[in-house]
């Protein structure tokens, strides 16, 4: 089957655009975060007479100015997201399949996921500090993948013309993409419980001084997980269904197979955890940060390193 060079020089170009406005989106968005660290609990001024706070006490303060940076890095990243998905749309339709016949192009489609995902729960205000923490590592992953996991468009290995194909990669995907915003905001809680809502000391403390509450934090996470743990599990059950027409079996212990299932056995883990009286939610949302390891581990290290029945999904 031939491939239309043309829309996969466009798709490629889309690509390369959304991570250029990503990138100035996160400039932004760290702009407004230093902001907000500067005016967020500065001492009120002590109203004479008036009955006002002591200059101990703490006090929000607005800056419209911050507030002009979080609506444009808003605005930037529901423009990345937009050439982002034209970058994923186009691929599939230069080569006539479903885009995620090689790790870069499930690199490209996890953080797609993962970014509208963030993008629609970020657009509360008092969310919109967290940008930089989700925006870093979501960069990277682009960097990397356009870098070094880049593969011209092709028609995908015979392996991989199956009518499960799209099914299960775009369900792992999706689990996937919303694994990763559970995982960070794991992640930030656990900064923000060494750091409370105004408690905050010393350069750590004014770097975590304009994140959520922790359990502001805990709740997102939570909830996340919640639509993580079946979705991922679905794809994990569609794939056994693939490997039975495929390979004659529904578990062989593949490598891929085996990470994948401890990864949903983490997050169940963690939301038994996070639901059981006698845990602290600290060492659930150790569970969940393990769980996002691991899938970040089956990303990279399984695919690129470990020879197994999934190696294909590696680079073409």
């Amino acid at each position: 089957m031939l491939v239309n060079q043309t829309l996969a020089n466009y798709s490629d170009l889309s690509f390369k655009t959304a991570f250029v406005i990503y990138v100035f989106a996160l400039i932004l968005a760290i702009v407004y975060y230093a902001k907000q660290s500067q005016v967020l609990f500065e001492p009120a001024r002590e109203l004479v007479g008036a009955g006002g706070p002591a200059a101990s006490e703490p006090a929000v303060i607005k800056d419209v100015g911050a507030e002009k940076f979080a609506g444009m890095a808003q605005s930037m990243i529901w423009l990345a997201i937009i050439f982002h998905a034209v970058s994923v749309v186009l691929r599939g339709m230069s080569a006539s399949r479903f885009p995620f016949g090689n790790l870069y192009e499930y690199v490209a489609m996890v953080t797609l996921v993962a970014m509208a995902i963030a993008a629609w729960v970020i657009q509360r205000r008092e969310l919109r500090v967290m940008w930089p923490w989700v925006l870093t590592p979501v960069i990277a992953l682009l960097f990397y993948g356009g870098v070094k996991l880049y593969a011209a468009s092709a028609p995908v290995v015979p392996a991989l013309q199956s009518f499960w194909f799209p099914i299960h990669v775009s369900t792992v995907s999706i689990g996937a993409g919303v694994g990763m915003i559970s995982g960070m905001a794991s992640l930030l809680y656990i900064l923000r419980m060494y750091q409370p809502k105004g408690e905050e000391q010393g350069i750590f403390g004014a770097i975590m001084r304009p994140l959520p509450s922790a359990k502001t934090l805990d709740g997102l996470a939570y909830k996340a997980a919640v639509w993580a743990l079946p979705v991922f599990g679905l794809g994990i059950a569609l794939g056994a269904i693939w490997a039975e027409s495929a390979w004659g079996r529904f578990w062989g212990w593949d490598p891929k197979e085996t990470i994948s299932l401890v990864t949903w056995v983490l997050y169940a883990a963690y939301l038994h955890a996070r639901a059981t009286s006698g845990w602290k939610n600290s060492a659930a949302a150790w569970i969940n940060i393990v769980a996002f390891g691991m899938m970040v581990f089956n990303l990279f290290f399984i695919n690129m390193v470990v020879s197994g029945l999934h190696s294909y999904a590696g680079l073409n």
